[in-house]
């Protein structure tokens, strides 16, 4: 599973995975010991029902459970163990997996699918609000029955492709009647995974341990996970190569450990197990400025990009152009046919121009305020690189560095920015955490959602529409006239479309054998010492 940047490009195949795995499983599986993981950042919230990110999935996915998760082989039931819908779209139910109990020891029912359904999915979850929207209410016709109630019809496919990510249960005994946002198991979380939260040390790792009352017979193998926050990369590389951690994954190390340690017969390298999670690289408007409101300055910005020299040079070749926010991996609801702008920066300088942005005295046309996301070094890369660009076509970039609350809080609740650049992860639809990016009404603070202070009732109509339709066929149409109509007007530019790269121990085994691996319970990865 070597690495091979130029010539991979996105062709994210599961083979590799599926041969690894069954290899594997061919070997006698050890029990115990510790499983060491790197983390380039901490973003203190670890309920995964109150935040869809990478950061609290990498964590919370061990020790917090879906309904249902997603294998090479399709979606799979964990928490649930069957889901139908009725002819109109507006009901559907879902059984409930039986003798589950949560990590406190009480047991697993319907309330609390209901009950974080409604007051964390459809109020608070970032991704979720949107998609629930229409979500009336979730009927318990018994303990392990939920029937969720909508008011606009819900494709059953979309609500299955959306569980892994947004359909995360959480114990209702502990959160009914608390503040929901302050409640402390939101950082030390209850859940019915195979490892338990024990502790969370700022700044220096989290730690859970192994379930011994997982409901899964025989799991988990290994006694205990140790996340540790290391955020210079290449003390991560050097860890990784004394031996201290076992996993880096999303590029957490810089490209250039990621080709050495591709070398390295140690360790795996390789985009394996995010086949799930295809990101692209943005940049971020805030059209409160009025000079960004200008849909010709946006456009004249991306005249601007070098997005092939920024591929080459960031992401070492491994990447392609994005073509707006659903991409090339999003199958039938994807499509080229959109308006896109080639690099050539004397036509930005005369857009600009045109658009009454002269350059003045100072020898730019205006200035900008910009927060790049601590995701990593090709986020911090990109962000230089889009300065630099700018400045080439007369505007002048501030970068004001943050961790990540800093981030999130800048840009998500205060608004205190001009542009901004992170990533975007595309989860299986559009409609699951793409549309969020596009559509008005997001709650002030919910972190990757439309927080631009860009409106469209066009845009915000035609999304409605698309995640409410029931034929597969007129959803793809559907979503490729929001591509082609957020190519046109760039709220956000989806520039860079890339995958994500692990680098891992060969002692670990069974890694990386599903579509959202990072992101999974790893209640069957094991350690060979």
């Amino acid at each position: 599973m070597k690495l091979k940047l130029r010539s991979l490009g996105l062709a994210l195949a599961s083979t590799a995975a599926v041969t690894m795995a069954s290899q594997v499983m061919a070997e006698e599986v050890k029990r115990g010991g510790t499983a060491v993981v790197h983390m380039i950042s901490e973003q203190r919230i670890l309920n995964p029902a109150l935040r869809a990110s990478t950061g609290v999935y990498n964590i919370s996915g061990k020790i917090v459970e879906p309904l249902i998760d997603k294998s090479y082989d399709g979606y799979e039931p964990v928490l649930a163990t069957d889901w139908s819908s009725s002819d109109d779209g507006l009901a559907i139910t879902v059984k409930l997996r039986e003798g589950v109990n949560w990590h406190d020891g009480e047991p697993f029912t319907c309330d609390d699918v209901a009950f974080t359904a409604i007051e964390m999915w459809k109020k608070l979850l970032n991704y979720s609000s949107a998609l629930q929207a229409s979500l009336e209410s979730v009927d318990c016709t018994d303990p392990h029955t939920a029937v969720f109630n909508y008011s606009k019809p819900m494709p059953l496919d979309l609500f299955v492709a959306a569980m892994p990510d947004l359909g995360h249960p959480m114990p209702k005994h502990l959160y009914e009647g608390t503040d929901i946002l302050k409640n402390e198991y939101n950082t030390a979380p209850v859940g019915t995974g195979p490892f338990k939260f024990v502790e969370y040390e700022r700044g220096q790792y989290v730690l859970a341990v192994k379930n011994e009352d997982y409901w899964r017979e025989g799991y988990p193998y290994l006694d205990r996970i140790v996340w540790r926050f290391i955020k210079d990369k290449s003390a991560a590389a050097a860890a990784l190569e004394a031996g201290e951690v076992h996993e880096s994954g999303f590029i957490g190390v810089s490209m250039a450990d990621v080709e050495r340690l591709s070398d390295d017969d140690r360790f795996d390298v390789g985009t394996d197990g995010y086949e799930n999670n295809v990101a692209h690289s943005t940049v971020e408007f805030n059209h409160r400025n009025p000079i960004l409101a200008d849909v010709k300055v946006r456009q004249a910005m991306y005249h601007g990009l070098d997005i092939d020299y920024a591929i080459e040079t960031i992401m070492r070749g491994f990447a392609k152009p994005g073509r707006g926010p659903v991409p090339s991996a999003g199958g039938a609801n994807y499509t080229d046919d959109v308006p896109t702008y080639e690099y050539d920066p004397e036509l930005a300088k005369t857009m600009l121009d045109e658009a009454g942005y002269p350059v003045t005295d100072s020898g730019y046309r205006f200035k900008l305020r910009h927060r790049p996301a601590p995701w990593g070094e090709y986020t911090q890369l990109w962000a230089e690189y889009y300065a630099q660009a700018m400045r080439e076509i007369g505007i002048d970039v501030e970068i004001l560095t943050n961790d990540a609350p800093g981030f999130l809080n800048g840009v998500y609740r205060d608004h205190d920015f001009d542009t901004a650049n992170g990533w975007h992860q595309f989860r299986s639809d559009p409609a699951v955490s793409t549309m969020v990016w596009l559509r008005s009404g997001q709650p002030a603070g919910t972190p990757w959602s439309n927080q631009f202070g860009w409106q469209s009732d066009e845009m915000d109509q035609m999304i409605d529409d698309a995640a409410s339709e029931l034929d597969p066929e007129k959803r793809a149409e559907m979503y490729h006239e929001i591509q082609a109509k957020a190519m046109e007007e760039l709220p956000v530019i989806f520039a860079i479309e890339h995958p994500f790269i692990s680098v891992t121990s060969k002692k670990l085994k069974n890694h990386h054998n599903t579509p959202r691996w990072n992101s999974s319970s790893w209640y069957d990865l094991w350690l060979d010492d």
